[in-house]
This record gives structure tokens, sequence and C-alpha cells, in this order.
């Protein structure tokens, strides 16, 4: 551990998958201390920390006294109370996708990262894979984009429809690119569980006649992870973020050999080090701030008003 940094002290809220995955994180970096967990659920906060060291607390208010920064990776509709404590006392905060369930809620936690001076930093780290890639380099402007995230039926984050559980990722992505929000929002529901949707699509339109057209299932036959964006120059890339591989038959300044990249090999863990790194005042780099995970939510929320779907339940 190098004497010139500071040791950070770093929780996790949430003893689940994710808890787990931010949980080892923190373990392998260096002047990071992880310290423990909270979950209501003692005995898993105490499984997880028999795997990754710390120790289970008891209150959600105790771990938040004892760390510099905390992960929320509880369910989405419990990330803005946690989140909202931990920016009052002045800590910093990584929450995983969604920021938070409503508009309002993640508004009020980006105005606490500001009046707190604490850093806000939200999981979409599929953006590490496109900065690996150069998607984020000196490219021409997109015309259009095309993004299909289909997964298969399982029992997580059924709290929250697929547009706030997967397709927020492709939100994330379209919104970068297209340096704007959309003026207009077509979409359409497949398939649901009682109005909560699990099967979307959808058309942003963009100023300047940029389009993105996303869909996303979780009650899919198998998973697929694909995008196709279209450039003004005539060029396309095709991203396979399964396969972690691209085609780019139009020679873009982009790196073929991106897959060795740390970042690309574990995203996760470039976006959880880049927090770190934004907590010592270090520049952000391509990672989602307070304000981008805002304006996802927004776009995830028109979506779902748009195919008449409930956001949560």
């Amino acid at each position: 551990m190098s004497a010139e940094l500071k040791s950070l002290k770093a929780g996790v809220v949430g003893a689940g998958v994710f808890g787990g995955y931010h949980a080892s994180k923190y373990v392998g970096l260096d002047a990071v201390d992880f310290i423990g967990v909270f979950d209501p659920v003692a005995d898993h906060a105490k499984a997880l920390c028999d795997t990754h060291g710390g120790q289970p607390f008891e209150s959600l208010a105790d771990l938040i006294a004892a760390c510099d920064m905390i992960t929320v990776a509880s369910p989405a509709v419990f990330h803005h109370d946690a989140a909202r404590r931990a920016l009052t006392a002045g800590k910093a905060v990584l929450v995983e996708k969604p920021v938070s369930a409503t508009a309002q809620e993640a508004h009020e936690l980006v105005t606490l990262a500001r009046l707190n001076d604490a850093v806000l930093r939200v999981g979409h780290q599929e953006r590490f894979v496109f900065d690996a890639m150069g998607l984020f380099g000196d490219l021409p402007h997109i015309k259009s984009l095309k993004a299909q995230r289909m997964g298969t039926p399982g029992v997580r984050n059924l709290d929250v429809s697929v547009t706030l559980d997967l397709m927020i990722h492709d939100i994330d992505l379209a919104l970068a690119l297209a340096g704007a929000r959309p003026d207009r929002v077509e979409a359409r529901m497949l398939s649901d569980r009682g109005g909560l949707a699990d099967h979307v699509v959808t058309t942003l339109h963009f100023p300047a006649g940029v389009t993105a057209e996303l869909e996303s299932s979780r009650v899919a036959d198998a998973r697929e992870r694909v995008m196709t964006i279209d450039y003004e120059s005539g060029a396309d890339v095709s991203v396979d973020f399964i396969a972690r591989r691209f085609e780019n038959p139009a020679g873009l300044p982009l790196d073929p050999d991106f897959e060795a990249k740390p970042s690309a090999k574990d995203s996760l863990g470039a976006n959880v080090a880049a927090f770190v790194a934004a907590v010592r005042g270090q520049k952000n780099g391509c990672a989602a701030d307070g304000t981008a995970g805002l304006a996802a939510l927004e776009v995830a929320l028109q979506i779902d008003k748009a195919c008449g779907s409930l956001s949560r339940i």
C-alpha cells in the first residue's frame, strides 16, 4: 500500500449478488479498507463478510458513520434512502443503477451531493467498455443507433420495470453518444406482469434527427446484448457486449485490442476504481455522475409512461 495515500474506509449497503461484487472490488484496491456491510437480513450481511472480510453492521447509520464512502447495492426502491442519508453526512456514494426509483428522489440526491460537496456516482459500467473500444473518442457524429438487451427469466430486480432494470444501460449510452436528451419518445410494451413491463421497445428522437431504437426483455429465450451505431459519415460499428467484440468495416479509430484492457475485462471494477479516484479528487473520466444517472432515469420513466408500464411495484 502506498504511504502517500490516505486509507479510505468503504462499506456496502445490500448483501446480494452485486453487494458481493462491490465488496470484492474494494478489497482488491490499494489504500482502501473494506470495513463491512449493512443488510436488513443479518444472516446475509454475515455471509458476505465471511467471504470478503469486514463486519456486518446492525444499522445503516452505524455503517455510514464508520465509512468515507459507500456503495448502495440494495433493491432500487431503497436506493434513495441509503444514498440520501450518506450524502447528508458528507459521505461519497456509488449507487447501482438506477440512481433511484423516481425522478424527484434523484433530483434530491444530485442536490445533496452538491450542497455537501460529496461525490455521487452511478453504476453505469457499460461506459467503461465503450471507452476501452474508443467509442467516446474523436468520431463522426452519430446518425442512429439500435440496441437489444435481452435477458432470460430470473428473480433479481423484479421490483422495477425492465426499462429501469436493463434498458437503462443503453439509454445512458445513447444519451452520452447523442450529447442531448430526446425531444420525443415512442414506446410499446410487449410483455408485462401486472402492468410492470418485462419486454419493451422504444424509439428515442433526438434533436438534429438522431434516433435510438432500443429493445429490452427479461423473459427472452437467450441472452443478447448488441448495439449498432450508424454515423453521419456513412460508417457503422456493431458491438456485442457479451462476446466483448465489435465490427468496424469503415476503419474508424477504435482499439481492436480493447478486450485486453482492465476496464473492458472488469467494467464494474473499473467503475469502483474510478469512484475511489473521484473521492481522492482525481478526474472522473467516463464514469456516470449523479446528473448523468438522473438523465438516464428520467428518460426511462418517460419510456414507461409512453408504453403504459408501471416503473416499480
